[in-house]
This record gives C-alpha cells, sequence and structure tokens, in this order.
C-alpha cells in the first residue's frame, strides 16, 4: 500500500523509566518541536498526531528490584503502548512511534506484531539491547526489549499484549552495534541473530548491509518494523542521546540505510528512540531524527 493513502499516525511515550540519565522523556516533545508534522505533511502524507501515553515519573514510584529497575511500572505502560498499537494497525494506518527509552520497544513491538502472521525486525543501535536480569550490568530495561520481544527475560515483560515470543532470530538485523555486553555476545552467537557491527559496516559499506538486511527482514515475513535508537549514529552527529558511544554511523550512512529502505517500500511501522535533549546541543538529536523519518518516508534531494 502508497504510505501516502495509507496515513501515518504519530504516538509520543515519553518513558524515561528504563534508563539511568533523566532527560529522554522529553524526546517527543523534541521531535514534535523539531518538525516531525510539518516535514510529512510537506511529503504528501496525512499525518495525526495523536499524542503521548500517560507515563509515570521516576520520583513518584519506587525502583523496586536493583535488576529490573521499575519493572511494574515499565509493564503497565507497554500493556497500554501494545494496545495503543494493535488499535492503530487494525485501523490501517502506518503507526510512526516517539521515544522515550528504548525499553518502549517492548509495547511497540508486542502491538504491531499481534496482527501479523511473522514480523521483520530491523533494529539500528550501537548496544544489542539483548540483556535479561541474569546479564545486564545495570539492571536498567532499555537494555533488555530485543531479548524480551525474542520471549527472554522477565514472564511480566515477555508476556505484555498476552503472547511470546514476538520475533524470531532468524528475521532480526541489528545494524550498528559497538557496544555489547558479554551476555549479549553469547546470545546472539547461540541464537544466530545477524548483527552487522560498525566493522562489517566499515569493511561492506552501508549499501550492501542494507540490501542484505533487507533480504533477511522480508524471508518469509508479512511485516518489517524499524526500531531506531539514535545512539546508532555517532555522537558528533547525534550528541544528544543517554548511552552515546564514540565511532558510530555518519550521518550520510544513516540517511543512506533509511533511504534504501524507502526504496524498497518494507517498512509496515517504526520506531524512534533515544532522542534526549537535556543532553544535546541545539536539539541537533531531534532535528537528525526528522531528517531520518523524512528520508525513511521518501524525501530525497532530486
Amino acid at each position: 500500500m502508497d504510505k501516502r493513502k495509507q496515513g501515518i499516525s504519530i504516538l509520543g511515550v515519553p518513558m524515561d523509566l528504563g534508563a539511568d540519565r533523566r532527560g529522554v522523556d522529553m524526546g517527543p516533545s523534541a521531535i514534535r518541536y523539531a518538525s516531525i508534522q510539518e516535514k510529512l505533511t510537506h511529503l504528501g502524507y496525512e499525518v495525526k498526531d495523536i499524542g503521548n501515553l500517560q507515563v509515570p515519573t521516576p520520583e513518584s514510584y519506587e525502583v523496586g528490584q536493583q535488576q529490573l529497575k521499575y519493572l511494574k511500572e515499565i509493564v503497565a505502560v507497554s500493556e497500554e503502548l501494545a494496545g495503543s498499537l494493535e488499535k492503530i494497525v487494525e485501523s490501517g494506518r502506518f503507526p510512526l512511534v516517539l521515544g522515550g527509552d528504548h525499553s518502549i520497544a517492548i509495547g511497540t513491538i508486542a502491538g504491531v506484531a499481534k496482527k501479523r502472521k511473522r514480523m521483520g525486525l530491523i533494529w539500528f543501535d550501537a548496544h544489542g539491547d539483548l540483556n535479561t536480569a541474569e546479564t545486564s550490568p545495570t539492571g536498567n530495561i532499555h537494555g533488555m526489549p530485543l531479548a524480551v520481544s525474542l520471549g527472554l527475560g522477565h514472564p511480566d515483560l515477555v508476556n505484555i499484549a498476552g503472547y511470546a515470543p514476538k520475533v524470531h532470530p532468524e528475521n532480526i538485523v541489528v545494524i550498528g552495534a559497538r557496544s555489547l555486553d558479554e551476555g549479549e555476545r553469547n546470545l546472539i552467537r547461540e541464537k544466530g541473530i545477524r548483527v552487522f557491527t560498525m566493522h562489517e559496516i566499515d569493511r561492506m559499506g552501508m549499501g550492501a548491509v542494507m540490501d542484505e538486511t533487507i533480504r533477511i527482514v522480508t524471508e518469509g515475513t508479512d511485516s518489517v518494523h524499524l526500531s531506531l535508537d539514535l545512539d546508532g549514529m555517532d555522537p558528533n552527529d547525534a550528541p544528544g542521546v543517554g548511552t552515546p558511544v564514540a565511532g558510530g554511523m555518519t550521518y550520510r550512512e544513516s540517511h543512506l540505510a533509511m533511504e534504501l529502505l524507502a526504496e524498497s517500500g518494507i517498512l509496515t511501522s517504526a520506531e524512534f528512540v533515544e532522542v534526549n535533549p537535556i543532553l544535546d546541543v541545539e536539539n541537533k538529536t531531534a532535528k537528525a531524527a526528522v531528517a531520518l523519518i523524512g528520508s525513511v518516508f521518501g524525501e530525497k534531494v532530486l
């Protein structure tokens, strides 16, 4: 379906319970301030911004378990988010979710995969987000959403929306990884998840990486979700993120990846997460997010 006829529904999730550094709850506002709706409308889309989910502030709740911080609150938000996403998918519109920390992907993926037979998943990130309570060095749930989506982790997280797993290892591609914990490395090897580290991107070039990615996530699937953490980009281009890692994807490499996804026409949902305006420089990271979203939806130079 032509996404311009389909229409786009924007949903903000101002979540910062999954991360240690505060400020990422302002990510949806920063992206809106950088003119996301105007950008997409200018590209010819019918855009409906349905506002933000209500997310508890950390100050008003107990951390709970140190290895699963704010578990109860994150489960509650994830269930609500999954329900909202399911409704958007049922309405036939394209869901575009703005984070918030990457723990929101637990609810996003649960909602968009519910009505699909088998979903492909593209994970742009400096990190693997494949930790569980047993392997996490911090207990921060934003380092766990990909593991949770695979059915690994605390039962309350794994069974969001009443089913598990949401995705299968052979349908997942991680792009831009350059900071992996030992438990994550072991899991990647054990499950055979395709990970393009910065080493592969440097050697192969982003064009070849995306060709292979598109092949993997479309093989035997009926939908493809993009989960893009702005820390996948180099901190020079996206300074306003909670966990920056040097040596990331350049502005141009990131755009090329989005442009190739637009050309392929495979995406059925997307989320952009971890924009932290408190750590940013003149909203540079939110502007980068909006520029990448423009490319995803077909913006070209010529």
